[in-house]
């Protein structure tokens, strides 16, 4: 039975690594927008041979001018790779040109000659929102055992059968142990309760609707006139915590932590309705440039931006329900008085 199973590996392991690899479908946070490309682009394997199951790391150097931003904008399926993790680092400030590094720790699971996916970028720009798709790459996995395994018969080692081990039990002693725990903590909270049970309850104030305290923030940040002070940099940096923060508790998810593109995908997974999705590309698109290229940014479109922000309050959160009309009084017919 041994060498059938071994002889069964070995004849299906080339008819698995023939099989051509799924074309992954390409990315939608990406797809609709115009293309541009990069003034350089290098993409390495390591280590250079890669085998059957093991982690490697797949290296994509870009470069390009530095009022530029790359983030990747990777899709679900990876065909015959699994993504186990992966890193970005960005370039250094005020270097013309910009060199960002994206390392992708991967694994394969098929065995031949595999081509590694093209993996979509999200561009910011100037100009607005671009795409950049970095080619796939042909790579070769190698199994795991040694080439000459077949020829030398490698054995396979049957599974050792289950052996008695003697565990002595401690159950008693986890008992007064957990007796004693409680005890302890029992005390505990009976001085606990007499220390408190006289002090006054602080008064708990009940927390104002997501819209109203939306509003409020907008409100400060626009009395503070940051732009007329020269703070313009500080003023993207507060309308955009306060915009990521409404549309992360709005709709279920930590806006605050996402990059700019995993924002995008995830609101198009929640498909808001009357959602101004344009507008709030453009809106991440120039508050990236200003936060992290040092863009310049005029009153006015800070004014724009400030707008911006109480249109997308006012076309994502819901009406009121409006309240049930009130019954008509009811007139009853006076009879005849009996005297």
């Amino acid at each position: 039975m041994r060498w059938l199973a071994l002889c069964a590996f070995f004849l299906v392991s080339p008819a698995l690594a023939q099989a051509p690899a799924p074309a992954p479908a390409p990315a939608a946070a990406s797809a609709k927008l115009p293309a541009v490309e990069p003034a350089g682009f290098q993409a390495r394997v390591q280590p250079e041979q890669v085998q059957l199951g093991e982690p490697f790391v797949y290296e994509l150097v870009i470069t390009h001018p530095a009022d530029q931003r790359y983030e990747l904008d990777l899709v679900p399926d990876l065909g015959d790779f699994e993504l186990l993790s992966q890193a970005r680092t960005p370039p250094e400030t005020g270097k013309e040109p910009a060199v960002t590094t994206f390392r992708l720790k991967l694994s394969a699971f098929n065995l031949g000659m595999l081509t590694l996916p093209e993996l979509p970028f999200l561009v910011t720009t100037p100009e607005g929102p671009r795409r950049y798709v970095a080619p796939g790459r042909t790579i070769e996995v190698a199994g795991t055992l040694p080439q000459d395994a077949e020829a030398e018969g490698a054995d396979l080692k049957d599974i050792q059968p289950p052996t008695e081990v003697a565990v002595r039990s401690l159950r008693l002693v986890w008992a007064l142990l957990g007796l004693l725990a409680a005890i302890v903590v029992g005390v505990l909270l009976w001085r606990l309760f007499q220390k408190y049970r006289n002090r006054p309850m602080a008064e708990v104030k009940p927390l104002l609707p997501l819209d109203v305290r939306t509003r409020q923030a907008l409100e400060g940040l626009k009395a503070e006139n940051l732009p007329e002070q020269g703070r313009v940099k500080d003023f993207y940096f507060r309308l955009s915590e306060i915009i990521r923060g409404y549309l992360g508790e709005r709709y279920g998810f930590d806006a605050l932590e996402c990059t700019s593109s995993e924002l995008m995908v995830e609101l198009r997974r929640k498909q808001p309705l009357k959602f101004p999705e344009d507008g709030l590309m453009r809106f991440v698109s120039e508050s990236d440039l200003v936060k992290y290229a040092r863009a310049e940014s005029s009153p006015e479109s800070c004014r724009e931006a400030l707008a911006f922000g109480y249109e997308l309050l006012d076309k994502t959160w819901p009406p009121l329900v409006p309240p049930l009309p009130e019954a008509a009084p009811v007139s009853h017919a006076s009879g005849p008085r009996v005297s």
